[in-house]
């Protein structure tokens, strides 16, 4: 895909200095474009598709935490949308306060949900009383420390936002996985579909139009039976009534690949409400194998001897 154009508008969840700023930086041409911070992923996404800004970066899975729920939920419903690029972020961790406070004196945190889960082992060998106070993202919480009669003592952040605020840092490194990475998401109104690479994902959202015995069974075997794998699965509620969910997936290939274009047409049958997010090169540029009877090859010789068949003599 070609970098964008110098007067390329974005979004992210802000405020400057989160994660997803530094995911955001890393697309080509982002550095000097326009960049709108955004309360929420909600928020970002809504900018989107208003036409406010070309794209929003927001995160989508944690390597610790698993899916985003705020973001899976978020581009699952409302107009749609498509994910053109995801980026992956280390992720460290500090644990910043108010110049005053030190390390025995914290009682309550803010950060965002995933930072605190992701810390839990220091903060219980560390300061095991502190209680826990929810924050929109990580910069958030920190920006929050420099607030008139703040709430909070402490907030967890990266070491970007502790520097960059002046911050006194009481505890470094303090995330329970060392090597814990961040994956995020560049989503655009659905008017850009990136050229196929051959290590590229594809992602849907499908809702069961049933539920029955083997009903997820179905929506599998149609990737099974055309050798695509899947890297992610996850159920999340509709929200419309208790048990009604629909399958957040990520499948290696592009929509361009005969194997899961045609997966695409056996999911719509049985699911016709599913919704197609994109297909985009992997961020790791990791190559999947492709066995020889779901090549594009093998669907083209397929094709041509069926239709043979049906040819008047």
């Amino acid at each position: 895909m070609s970098s964008p154009a110098p007067e390329a508008s974005y979004t992210f969840l802000g405020p400057e200095g989160t994660f997803t700023e530094a995911a955001l930086l890393q697309v080509p041409g982002a550095d000097v474009a326009r960049r709108v911070p955004a309360p929420t992923v909600n928020a970002a996404l809504d900018l989107v598709r208003n036409g406010s800004v070309d794209a929003a970066m927001v995160p989508i899975e944690n390597s610790v935490e698993g899916g985003v729920s705020a973001t899976l939920d978020a581009i699952s419903q409302g107009e749609p949308l498509r994910i053109i690029r995801e980026v992956l972020v280390p992720i460290t961790f500090v644990l910043v306060a108010k110049p005053e406070i030190r390390l025995n004196d914290v009682q309550t945190i803010s950060t965002h949900g995933h930072a605190w889960a992701q810390c839990q082992l220091w903060i219980t060998q560390n300061i095991p009383g502190a209680e826990y106070m929810p924050g929109s993202s990580t910069a958030a919480a920190a920006v929050g420390l420099l607030e008139k009669d703040c709430p909070y003592d402490a907030a967890i952040c990266s070491p970007f936002v502790a520097e960059r605020l002046g911050l006194p840092v009481l505890g470094s490194h303090i995330g329970d996985v060392a090597d814990a990475v961040t994956r995020f998401i560049l989503v655009s109104r659905p008017d850009v579909l990136p050229e196929p690479t051959g290590a590229d994902k594809t992602t849907l959202v499908i809702p069961l139009p049933e539920d029955h015995p083997g009903a997820l069974m179905e929506i599998l075997d149609q990737f099974a039976a055309r050798g695509v794998n899947l890297s992610r699965i996850e159920s999340r509620p509709t929200g419309q009534f208790l048990g009604d969910y629909f399958f957040s997936i990520d499948a290696e290939g592009h929509i361009a690949d005969a194997r899961v274009a045609d997966a695409l047409k056996g999911l719509h049958r049985i699911s016709p409400h599913l919704r197609f997010l994109g297909s985009y090169a992997r961020a790791d540029r990791r190559e999947h194998s492709v066995a020889r009877h779901t090549s594009d090859e093998a669907f083209r010789a397929a094709r041509i001897w069926v239709e043979s068949l049906q040819q008047n003599d």
